[in-house]
């Protein structure tokens, strides 16, 4: 079973909990129907996205059996048949079909929004799968759109407006992810002595300007997120101070990354890191009783 898993890369669908942002923001949390949705939402992108990750796989095979980590995926070592991988894929794009068209059955609702950024986010990735991921810039662009594709959809399903800032620290966030994962990579291939094609384009110099800008956006839009009227009005002045808590991490990060030299993925990071954990969690129980313990 394990070796399933691993092929899905069920790991990796903590990335889909950002369709949960909205409703989260909008403080309608409690809002039953609404929770449902976006479980709908997380469930549909999770399976959407591991069909990218196999079609990935199985279009890597031959290079990721060169890499000292890759080797290890299901395809690359032989775990798991390409038939059989190609099967489970086939299953797995039936089974998403059939859960967006049973959500608008169960829900009594047209959901041709939020299927239209199921549709984007798979077309956007076979693109970046066969061509994209080996053009310098645009691969972490389309990474970086990814979340942000994740977030709208948890709006499209929920009817939930979100606001510019929010889109834009989406993107800006997920683009620190894409160029920290570019840079580890860029690491490990300068210890092995072996690259790939994907890392054209890219040096480690580049990777730590790059870093640092999209640091400084994100923290500067996090805070013209918590200054915008509508998120003052919703919830409170003090909103403003949870800013202490994302410069924390964002500065924990680099610090991981750049004195540290981690070359692990971003997301790798979160897990290991107890200062990043413990800062994410105050941040989240601030956002909590911003949002639904206010008065």
């Amino acid at each position: 079973m394990k070796k399933y898993l691993k092929l899905l890369r069920v790991e990796q669908w903590v990335k889909n909990l950002f369709v949960f942002v909205p409703l989260f923001f909008s403080g309608n949390i409690k809002h039953l129907d609404l929770l449902s949705k976006s479980i709908f939402a997380f469930v549909i992108f999770s399976l959407a996205a591991s069909i990218v990750y196999i079609l990935n796989d199985y279009n890597d095979i031959e290079a990721d059996r060169k890499h000292p980590e890759k080797r290890r995926r299901p395809l690359a070592s032989g775990a798991i048949s390409k038939s059989k991988a190609l099967s489970i894929l086939a299953v797995l794009v039936v089974i998403d079909i059939a859960l967006i068209f049973f959500a608008q059955f169960y829900f009594d609702e047209i959901l041709w929004k939020f299927a239209l950024i199921i549709g984007i986010y798979f077309v956007m990735n076979l693109a970046y799968t066969f061509k994209l991921k080996h053009v310098p810039i645009i691969d972490i662009f389309i990474i970086a759109t990814g979340f942000v594709l994740r977030v709208q959809a948890g709006g499209y399903i929920t009817g939930i407006f979100i606001s510019q800032w929010a889109t834009l620290l989406t993107f800006v966030l997920a683009l620190v992810l894409a160029i920290g994962k570019r840079r580890g990579e860029l690491i490990n291939a300068q210890v092995s002595g072996k690259t790939r094609r994907a890392l054209d384009g890219y040096n480690v110099q580049f990777a730590d300007i790059a870093l640092s800008i999209s640091v400084t956006l994100a923290i500067i839009c996090y805070l013209m997120f918590t200054l915008s009227p509508e998120i003052q009005l919703k919830l409170h002045k003090a909103v403003f101070y949870t800013v202490i808590f994302v410069v924390f991490a964002f500065l924990r990060y680099l610090q991981q990354t750049l004195v540290y030299n981690r070359t692990e993925s971003p997301t790798k990071i979160v897990y290991r890191d107890r200062y990043i954990q413990i800062t994410l969690i105050l941040w989240v129980a601030a956002f909590l009783i911003l949002i639904y313990f206010k008065k």
